[in-house]
């Protein structure tokens, strides 16, 4: 990064850690236990109401960000060390699984619930303030193109324009990709930011994940001081299960998982279809069909296999690290392939029961769009994309993959 000792900004500052947790504090996750997963039924239920309203706006409102929030989706990666209540990896992708059968797009922005693990690498100081008000804050980050920033006195003059901050309406706290260098070992930087210093372009216009509202987020000399920033995937300040998870790895499974959920979602619509006495036509009903009967268990039996696969993997890491085994290289191989494979095979069911359901399903309001139109998207992630196999198997092999920061 650029270096220029000019006289420090008195923009920005410390002050949008206080901002967070303020706006944070307003909203409170319900106690653990049943009170917490009546909330999280509740917001469910909402969903179900709402999610046609929120892909026509293009992003999820604060209002139901909130729910999230009081079910607990949003403290799920902070450390006890700053009062915070750590979830098994594997119980918050699961709960992300949940949000993305009722509407993937939405599970898409609950999914950053887990991005706190990121902090992780912040000064402790910094990570205490942050948390000082609440631990129930909304992360979003918009990461690419990555910037060159400006070194200043005390930190960072940060300008550019940001693509797909995902969340970006409904946070508390942003982040803005820097380029890194060899003191990263090449890898990313992230700048922690106030949203009120920052402009949100809203040009989502898409087919799919409309819902996301992953707009660009412009920047112009915004001062960032350096205790707020952090290599993106370096190394932990403090030492917890959830910090020794792999965070890069869990970044590509809560973005997998939602994948999970959409060909859950598109299985069971098809498969009450499938069940009804009659077809349109007033033939036999498509369940009676053999190749309807065969695709849709064959289509059953991948999505459990990746499924499993997926969870199973998820179990063993953070098993290590709750004991504070050593995670090896090829433990956060097998997290990257599990989480490819499962978007790769949750696509080819949403597919499959694109195919089931025959020419009603072309139509725009016909319930497997949401399925179909969200579903495909996780996998063409540069997460989650055909690449991501062959650096796995690179690895397998002794080899170097090809992609900077895997596994």
């Amino acid at each position: 990064m650029g270096v220029d000792n000019a006289v420090r900004p008195t923009a920005g500052g410390l002050d949008f850690a206080t901002h967070a947790g303020r706006l944070a504090a307003e909203v409170q996750a319900a106690p653990e236990g049943p009170e917490r997963e009546t909330a999280f039924q509740h917001a469910l239920d909402v969903l179900r109401e709402r999610r046609d309203e929120f892909s026509e706006q293009s992003y999820v409102p604060k209002d139901y960000v909130t729910l999230l929030k009081k079910a607990g989706l949003f403290g799920v990666a902070i450390p006890k060390q700053f009062g915070g209540e750590p979830q098994p990896p594997a119980k918050f992708m699961r709960q992300v699984e949940a949000v993305s059968t009722i509407d993937p797009a939405t599970g898409w922005v609950a999914s950053f619930g887990s991005a706190p693990v990121y902090f992780a690498s912040l000064p402790v100081e910094t990570q205490r303030k942050i948390y000082a008000q609440s631990t129930d804050i909304v992360f979003a980050a918009g990461m690419f193109p990555m910037f060159e920033a400006e070194k200043v006195d005390g930190g960072f003059l940060c300008s550019g324009e940001w693509q797909f901050a995902s969340g970006c309406k409904g946070a508390d706290l942003l982040g803005m990709g820097l380029r890194g260098d060899e003191s990263t070992d090449g890898k990313p930087v992230t700048a922690l930011i106030d949203p009120a210093e920052v402009t949100i372009v809203e040009n989502w216009d898409v087919a799919g994940m409309k819902a996301t509202g992953s707009h660009n987020v412009v920047a112009d000399k915004v001062f960032v001081p350096e205790e707020m920033t952090f290599v993106r995937g370096g190394e932990p300040s403090i030492d917890e299960p959830i910090t020794r998870y792999p965070a890069l790895a869990y970044a590509a499974q809560v973005l997998a998982v939602v994948t999970l959920g959409a060909a859950r979602g598109a299985l069971d619509h098809v498969n009450h279809v499938g069940s009804a006495k009659s077809s349109i036509a007033g033939g036999n009903a498509k369940g009676n069909r053999p190749s309807f009967k065969s695709e849709l268990a064959r289509a059953e039996a991948d999505l459990r296999s990746a499924r499993a696969f997926f969870y199973e993997t998820t179990d063993n890491v953070w098993r290590k690290a709750v004991e504070d085994e050593a995670i090896t290289t090829e433990d956060k191989t097998m997290l990257r392939l599990a989480s490819t494979q499962a978007a790769h095979v949750g696509r080819k069911a949403v597919l499959a029961a694109f195919d089931l359901a025959g020419t009603g399903a072309i139509f725009a309001k016909h319930p497997l769009q949401r399925y179909l139109q969200d579903g495909l998207v996780p996998a063409q992630h540069a997460m989650l994309q055909d690449q991501t196999y062959e650096a796995a198997g690179a690895l397998m092999l002794d080899l170097k993959p090809d992609i900077p920061s895997f596994p």
